[in-house]
C-alpha cells in the first residue's frame, strides 16, 4: 500500500537590524560595491591561486563553497559614508576545499591575488556537497553487480532506473565518515520519478573514495503503477478544467525601479541584492527615504535565509536518517532554478543572472536566477470614505504597490519560492511557498533508531466549547528599537516583528536530529552581532552534531539591550499530505513581516501619488 511521508519544513531567517540615519543618496557609485558577489573572473582568479599553491589536479582538490569573504560591518559602512577606490576595504573570498580527505578553510586576497590564510578544519561536520559529486555517487548503482542483479529480480528495466543521493544525517555516532545513501525510482512511463521508488535497497557511497561501501536489499515492494502521475501539461487527458483568462500588467511610464550593479532603487527603498551559493539572496543595506527628514534611513543591514531543516517523520529502516539542512548539504543558491518569464515571474520583471564555483573552482552561471517586479495584486493600501460632514463625501483611497525580488530553489523532490517584497509603508514581508513533488513509500513497521517522530493523530470536537483553541502560550509582540534615537513625541523608532503561522519542532529534545537542528524550538531568537555567526545549523552542516548552532551560541547568554543585534525568525510547516497534493503539490506559503513601529513621524504613505488611471478599451462598469 502505497503512502506518503510525513516532514516538517523549519525555515531559519537572519535579519541584521541597523536602524539609523543614512547617507542622502546610498549606494550610488561608479566603482565596485564591497558587497557584491563574486563575478566569474574572481571565480577563475581565486581558483588560479589554490590550484597553482596546492599544485593539485581537480581530483585531489575540490572547492565546496567558494564565496565573498565580507568586510567587517563597520569597515563597510564607514566606506560607504565616503567611497573611495584608494580606500575600499580588502576585495576577499571564503573557500571551503576538499583536500587528502581534510575540510581547509582558506581565505583569498582578491587584490594581492594571495592566500591569507590555509587552516583545516577538525570540527564535526563536512561541508556543502557539490552537484558533481552527487552526481557521480548517484551513477555509482548503476554499474554496480549487486544492484543489476536487484534491479533484475524486480523485473525492472535498469535503462528506466534513476538514482538520487540523501545526505544521512548523525545518530550519535562517535566516528563519521564523508557519505551519503543512495535510493533509486523508477520512470518507466513518467517523469514523476518521486511517486516510483524502487524500495527495500540501501546503497551507501563514500564520497572521498566515490566507492559503494554497504549494500543492502531487504524486501521487494512492487512499484506503483505510472498512470495517472505525470505532471506535464503535455500528458494531461481529458477532461479539462476550466481555461483562465491572462491578464497584463501595463507600465505606460516603464519600470519604477532602477538596477544599478547589485543595487536597486524603487520608490522609497534602496538595497543591495546579492547571491550566495549556499544562501541564494543577500538582502543587504536596505534604506527607505524619509521624506519628514530628508534622508535615507537604514532599515536592514543584511537578511537571509540561513539554513531550512526537513525532517521526515517516518522511523523505518529506508527513511529515518532524512533529516536534511537544504542550505547546509544541498545549497539553496547552489539549487536555484532558471525563472520563466511569464510563468514564475510576471511580464514586466527585470531578470538577473547568479554564479557559482563548481567543485573545479571554475565559475558556473545561473540564468535568471533572480527577477524584480512591481507588484500590482490589487490591494488597498490605505483608504477612508468619510460621509459624516454635510453635504459632503471624502473618499481617498491608495492602491498598494510593492517590488518583490524573487528566487526558486530546488533541491531534489521540493521547489521552494523565495519572496522577499518591499512596501512603501516600510514593510518588508518575507514569503516561503513550497510546491513539487511527494516521495511514496509502502507502510512498514516501526522500528528505528530515532527517539521521536510525528503521527497524525483525528479527533471530532463536539461542542463550541471544544472547538476554542488558543495559539501560541501567551500573547507576545516583539520589536527591535533603537533606544538612542526617539520620534518628536519620545518613542523609540524600532521595526515589529508580524509573524506568520506558529509552528514548531515535533522531536524531543534528545533526538539525535532535534539536536543538530535545536536551532527550531524557538520561533524567535535574538543575539549580538558576530560575523562569525552565520549559519543557524553550523558552518559544517552534512554528519554535524550540533555542536556549533544557533542554539549553542545563544547559550552563553550574551547581553543584547542597547547592542548591535541578530534578530533570526524561524518559519515552520507541518505538512500532512492530502489528496490534493497528488501528483504535484500545489504551492503552500508561509512567511513573515517586519513593519516599522514609531520609526516614521507619521504614515508615509499619505503623500504617496497613486499610479497614473489607464483607459482600457475592454474595461466594463457593471451596475
Amino acid at each position: 500500500m502505497p503512502s506518503t511521508s510525513r516532514k516538517i519544513f523549519i525555515l531559519s531567517l537572519l535579519s541584521i537590524f541597523s536602524l539609523s540615519t543614512a547617507t542622502s543618496h546610498p549606494h550610488r557609485h561608479s566603482h565596485p560595491h564591497p558587497l557584491d558577489p563574486l563575478t566569474p573572473s574572481e571565480f577563475t582568479l581565486i581558483q588560479t591561486i589554490i590550484t597553482n599553491s596546492y599544485q593539485a589536479s581537480n581530483h585531489s582538490l575540490t572547492f565546496q563553497y567558494v564565496g565573498l569573504d565580507e568586510p567587517d560591518k563597520p569597515a563597510t559602512i564607514s566606506w560607504l559614508s565616503k567611497p573611495n577606490p584608494t580606500t575600499a576595504p580588502p576585495r576577499r573570498a571564503l573557500v571551503i576545499a576538499r583536500h587528502d580527505k581534510q575540510t581547509h578553510e582558506i581565505t583569498v586576497d582578491l587584490s594581492a591575488q594571495s592566500i591569507v590564510s590555509d587552516q583545516i578544519y577538525t570540527g564535526h561536520g563536512y561541508p556543502l556537497l557539490t552537484f558533481e559529486e552527487q552526481i557521480a555517487a548517484s551513477e555509482l548503482p548503476l554499474s554496480y553487480p549487486s544492484f543489476l542483479e536487484s534491479v533484475k529480480k524486480r523485473k525492472l528495466n535498469v535503462s528506466d532506473v534513476v538514482c538520487s543521493t540523501f545526505s544521512v544525517g548523525w545518530f550519535g555516532e562517535d566516528d563519521t565518515s564523508r557519505v551519503l545513501k543512495i535510493q533509486c525510482f523508477y520512470t518507466g512511463g513518467t517523469v514523476n520519478l518521486y511517486m516510483r521508488p524502487v524500495e527495500g535497497i540501501t546503497l551507501v557511497v563514500d564520497l572521498d573514495e566515490m566507492k559503494i561501501t554497504e549494500y543492502y536489499d531487504r524486501l521487494r515492494v512492487p512499484v506503483p503503477k505510472a498512470e495517472g502521475t505525470d505532471y506535464r501539461a503535455s500528458e494531461q487527458k481529458p477532461p479539462f478544467g476550466p481555461r483562465l483568462k491572462g491578464a497584463a500588467t501595463m507600465q505606460p511610464d516603464g519600470p519604477g525601479f532602477e538596477i544599478d550593479g547589485h543595487t536597486i532603487r524603487w520608490a522609497n527603498w534602496a538595497f543591495h541584492l546579492g547571491f550566495d551559493v549556499r544562501a541564494g539572496p543577500i538582502i543587504s543595506l536596505a534604506s527607505i527615504y524619509d521624506i519628514d527628514q530628508h534622508t535615507f534611513r537604514k532599515v536592514m543591514y543584511k537578511g537571509y535565509i540561513s539554513e531550512l531543516f526537513v525532517p521526515y517523520m517516518d522511523p523505518t529502516e529506508e527513511w529515518y536518517y532524512k533529516t536534511f539542512f537544504d542550505l547546509g548539504e544541498f545549497g539553496f543558491g547552489q539549487s536555484a532554478s532558471s525563472l520563466e518569464p511569464l510563468n514564475d515571474c510576471p511580464a514586466n520583471s527585470v531578470f538577473m543572472d547568479g554564479y557559482y564555483a563548481g567543485q573545479n573552482g571554475k565559475p558556473i552561471k545561473l540564468s535568471n536566477v533572480f527577477c524584480i517586479f512591481e507588484k500590482h495584486a490589487g490591494n488597498v493600501a490605505w483608504r477612508h470614505t468619510e460621509s459624516s460632514i454635510p453635504g459632503k463625501v471624502v473618499r481617498e483611497v491608495r492602491p498598494e504597490v510593492s517590488l518583490v525580488v524573487r528566487m526558486v530553489s530546488t533541491v531534489g523532490n521540493y521547489d521552494y519560492i523565495l519572496d522577499w517584497e518591499f512596501k512603501p509603508s516600510g514593510s518588508i514581508n518575507v514569503q516561503v511557498g513550497l510546491t513539487g513533488i511527494l516521495e511514496m513509500k509502502r507502510v512498514t513497521d516501526n522500528s528505528s533508531p530515532r527517539k521521536s517522530y510525528w503521527t497524525v493523530v483525528s479527533e471530532t470536537v463536539k461542542t463550541e466549547a471544544d472547538a476554542r483553541i488558543q495559539l501560541g502560550l501567551k500573547p507576545a509582540e516583539l520589536v527591535v528599537v533603537n533606544p538612542n534615537k526617539r520620534t518628536k513625541l519620545g518613542n523609540n523608532i524600532g521595526y515589529r516583528l508580524i509573524p506568520g503561522s506558529n509552528t514548531g519542532p515535533l522531536l524531543s529534545d534528545d533526538d539525535y536530529p532535534q539536536i543538530r537542528g535545536a536551532f527550531t524550538k524557538y520561533n524567535i531568537w535574538v543575539t549580538p552581532y558576530n560575523k562569525s555567526e552565520k549559519w543557524a545549523g553550523g558552518q559544517y552542516a552534512d554528519r554535524s552534531r550540533g555542536d556549533d548552532t544557533l542554539a549553542i551560541w545563544s547559550l552563553r547568554n550574551r547581553g543584547i539591550e542597547n547592542e548591535d543585534v541578530v534578530l533570526w525568525y524561524t518559519i515552520g510547516f507541518h505538512h500532512v499530505p492530502c489528496q490534493e497534493d497528488f501528483p504535484v503539490m500545489p504551492t503552500l506559503s508561509s512567511g513573515f513581516e517586519i513593519r516599522p513601529t514609531n520609526f516614521f513621524e507619521r504614515n508615509p504613505l499619505l503623500k504617496t501619488k497613486p499610479p497614473k488611471k489607464v483607459d482600457w478599451p475592454n474595461c466594463t462598469t457593471r451596475p
